[in-house]
């Protein structure tokens, strides 16, 4: 027996929310699949399993959240064969399958998996809100095949805005806070999408209502006029803008706590160098020679190897600063800054960055840029990194003076590549150049080991065969 915790995604992590779970009790899984959606003050993240085998028991339900290291769910030590998980059911009906067992004194079919029956509708549902019930009068709709979200079963505007003009006595499937927030970022029309299972939607249902959504049909969207009640119905993104909005404020108040403890606490100090890229910008030119525009190399995938290959150089600012002394890292596990459409930003890493081909990291880059940006972030995706990158290149800043993330010790600043005067051989021209800042701890390290690490950075920038 495996169990399931609520995992740690970060040094600040106290207690997570699971959102939803993506997984049923006799379902299979396997080493790294994604089980279930938490809660964190950074996003909502898909959090992957450890271990194989059948869930056995859910312990956690929907909404309730706990600290970490609480156990979420349990699962058998080995898979078993003859349980599998519930899955969407097929086309036609399945043909029965006879097994005999040994000792069995007749044959009889297994009985077959059959998801379980959501509860009957209620009689009725509690209708208080005037413009609630105007807009059941405007749709014909009737209140027996409604679901209440709201205190004591109440109909609330987001509920009829999911619900469409359903015929009398039509069940509308429930939708999960998370399928609903997915459900407007992928622009899913929440009433088309078919229940999963459990009788409910959730995020695995919107998601293959977008993948089966044809590229050029136009999704409905909330601007959309509704013939029937165009000035009272709600928009489906009303409640997925205020649940953007509350974690926007939530992830900014946490920025903010961090960042104070950071400036109390870490005595910082920096220091900066002007790296002439001539050579890495012929190198990346030539390799770039005959590649589609997604594959090509840009200077940030080449300037991170650098940052993530000096530090095996110079090892004592890859750590973290715990009970008043420098935790060395033997790992390097790259934090890359994030800043989100709406607001914020998170630090995912890159474990072993130092070790990765430069195409290779920009690739793995890329794709974690667009789950962060997509709100689709995994639980491995958040692992401590043991130093972060600040880049803000791409926004014309030619210098960063980063503030260090606890319990890290250091952090590097990149600023974007420009064109200067420059001398060299005692010959003055024009160069492309770029400057790195290092903030680091004075508690972990002094200037003369920071002075090595960006000395060791400009080396590798200058060769860039070599990384």
């Amino acid at each position: 027996m495996a169990d399931f915790r609520m995992p740690s995604l970060g040094a600040d992590m106290d207690e997570g929310t699971v959102v939803e779970w993506l997984v049923q009790p006799g379902q299979v899984v396997r080493k790294g699949d994604i089980v279930a959606v938490v809660d964190t003050e950074k996003s909502a993240i898909e959090v992957e399993t450890f271990d194989s085998g059948t869930v056995t028991e859910i312990v956690v339900p929907v909404g309730q959240k706990v600290p970490v290291g609480t156990v979420l769910a349990r699962l058998s030590a080995e898979a078993p064969e003859a349980v599998p998980g519930p899955r969407p059911a097929p086309a036609g009906p399945p043909a029965p399958t006879v097994r005999v067992g040994p000792l069995a004194p007749t044959v009889r079919p297994p009985a077959p998996a059959v998801s379980p029956a959501p509860a009957p509708p209620p009689e009725h549902v509690r209708v208080t809100s005037p413009l609630v019930r105007h807009v059941l009068e405007r749709k014909g709709m009737d209140t027996a095949g409604l679901h209440g979200t709201g205190v004591g079963g109440r109909l609330t505007r987001a509920d009829l805005a999911t619900t469409g003009a359903a015929p009398p006595g039509a069940e509308r499937p429930r939708v999960t806070p998370y399928a609903r927030r997915l459900a407007a970022e992928l622009g899913v029309d929440l009433a088309t999408v078919p229940a999963g299972p459990d009788g409910a939607v959730g995020a695995r249902e919107v998601r293959r209502a977008a993948e089966a959504a044809p590229a050029a049909a136009p999704v409905p969207t909330a601007a959309a006029p509704v013939p029937a009640v165009p000035a009272v119905t709600p928009a489906p993104s009303e409640t997925a803008h205020a649940d953007h909005v509350d974690h926007a404020e939530r992830m900014r108040r946490q920025i903010a706590e961090r960042m104070s403890r950071s400036n109390a606490e870490i005595p910082h100090y920096y220091l900066s160098t002007t790296v002439d890229m001539s050579a890495a910008t012929q190198w990346l030119q030539e390799r770039n020679r005959g590649r589609g525009m997604r594959d090509r190399l840009v200077p940030a995938a080449l300037l991170l190897k650098a940052v993530a290959l000096a530090l095996r150089k110079v090892p004592g600012l890859n750590g973290y600063w715990v009970d008043d002394h420098l935790a060395a890292e033997q790992q390097v596990r790259l934090g890359v800054a994030v800043a989100l459409r709406g607001g914020g930003l998170v630090v995912p890493a890159i474990a072993d960055a130092d070790l990765m081909p430069v195409e290779e990291l920009m690739a793995h880059l890329r794709e974690l840029v667009e789950r962060a940006r997509r709100g689709r972030m995994r639980g491995s995706d958040l692992a401590e990194p043991t130093i972060t990158v600040t880049d803000l290149g791409e926004r014309g800043v030619e210098s960063v003076m980063g503030v260090i993330y606890p319990p890290q010790v250091a952090l590097v600043g990149l600023g974007s590549v420009v064109k200067r005067p420059w001398a060299v051989d005692g010959l003055l021209g024009v160069r492309p150049l770029v400057t790195a800042t290092l903030a680091a701890d004075h508690r972990a390290s002094d200037g003369h080991v920071g002075a090595l690490y960006l000395t060791a950075f400009e080396r590798l920038v200058q060769r860039p065969e070599e990384l």
